[in-house]
């Protein structure tokens, strides 16, 4: 498992490589979770993505 990663002698955690990973899979989520109409569902949406966030977040952190 690989606890750093080194960046033209910049070291960075991979716990904020995985952070911005999940960051990023939300991001591309967005407009799907748009289409299939989740705020009807949910009541409080900024909750729900941060939740979904730390979600990945976490799957990102054990697989990767």
């Amino acid at each position: 498992m690989v606890q750093v990663i080194d960046i033209d002698g910049v070291l960075i955690s991979s716990f904020v490589a995985n952070g911005a990973l999940a960051l990023l899979t939300l991001i591309l989520l967005r407009p799907l979770l748009g289409r299939v109409g989740i705020q009807r569902l949910v009541w409080n949406m900024p909750l729900a993505e941060f939740g979904l966030l730390i979600c990945l977040l976490g799957i990102y952190t054990l697989l990767l």
